[in-house]
């Protein structure tokens, strides 16, 4: 379903507002060659913007004012920063050994694998600092900026990002069933989408119930996505896909599209959309921009 033109255009103008937003946070680290540019190279390689766009749509959802303030950016960037250090790690030849991100060759291979990890690892500090002086300077107080970071910091921790990235290196060569993959995907992918969505909560003042309801948005969307890449990985061309397909295969991954075939993969994402919907609905949080992301974690084809 294409979203209304309206919700395309505000996509389209957060989408770019977070890409000048990071760029100039990727001037601001400073910090010496090869590894400053290496940082700068990998926040100017493009991509969905999917983390910082969510957490901009939540803080829309629950207090329609001033979505494109200069600090909410920021925030929402500081997401983004998180999610790119996990890439750049990634695909280092410790990890998936990936010569191929967005289209263009990974940060390793262009500046050398210690560099790359040096620059991966400057990015958390570096978002955490971010995330909390543009907080302090939307308004928040002590609780609320320590709330926000702290959400940041467990989305991306070992009971989030890094704790599923272990327990997906361990499963290589394992049949996992279904239910192995979600307690994988729900810390590696979607703990990072639920940060996002509090996080943009939390900036817009939302109360408990509200913030209840975008996380277990940010769960399942988290879910679909993944079941989504899983399927695209074994269904498209590194040209569309924008990086190297079949990798999972190849390192004897178990993925939701060889547990469950492609085509149930696809109705189970679609499934886990309707269900993150579905959980904003029961909260009383409406959000077409929300509800048309849900729709484009399943209808992709990147």
């Amino acid at each position: 379903m294409v979203p209304p033109p309206d919700v395309q255009q505000r996509l389209r103008s957060w989408r770019t507002a977070v890409d000048r937003t990071l760029l100039a946070l990727g001037d601001e680290v400073g910090g010496m060659d090869p590894v400053a540019s290496a940082l700068r190279y990998a926040l100017d390689t493009g991509g969905k913007r999917l983390r910082p766009i969510l957490c901009l749509a939540a803080a829309d959802a629950v207090r329609a004012e001033r979505p494109d303030d200069e600090a909410r950016l920021r925030v929402a960037a500081a997401i983004e920063l998180v999610h790119t250090y996990s890439l750049v790690h990634d695909d280092l030849p410790c990890m998936d050994d990936d010569d191929l991100r967005r289209g263009r060759p990974t940060p390793h291979r262009v500046f050398g694998t210690q560099p790359a990890m040096a620059a991966g690892f400057a990015l958390i500090p570096h978002a955490c600092g971010i995330l909390s002086t543009a907080a302090r300077q939307l308004g928040l107080d002590d609780r609320a900026c320590a709330a926000a970071v702290g959400e940041l910091c467990r989305g991306a921790g070992a009971a989030g990002m890094v704790g599923g990235q272990v327990l997906d290196l361990e499963a290589e060569g394992i049949d996992l069933d279904v239910a192995g993959l979600r307690e994988i995907h729900a810390m590696k992918t979607a703990a990072l989408f639920c940060a996002a969505l509090r996080i943009g909560g939390i900036v817009a003042g939302a109360g408990p119930a509200a913030l209840a309801a975008l996380g277990g948005f940010g769960q399942r969307l988290g879910l679909a996505f993944q079941i989504t890449d899983d399927v695209l990985d074994v269904t498209t061309d590194a040209r569309i896909l924008g990086k190297t397909p079949g990798k999972d295969a190849g390192a004897a991954k178990a993925t939701f599209a060889s547990a469950l075939g492609v085509e149930s993969a696809r109705r189970a994402a679609a499934a886990e959309a309707a269900a993150a919907t579905e959980t904003l609905y029961g909260a009383g949080i409406s959000s077409p921009v929300l509800t048309a992301l849900a729709e484009f974690a399943v209808g992709r084809d990147r």
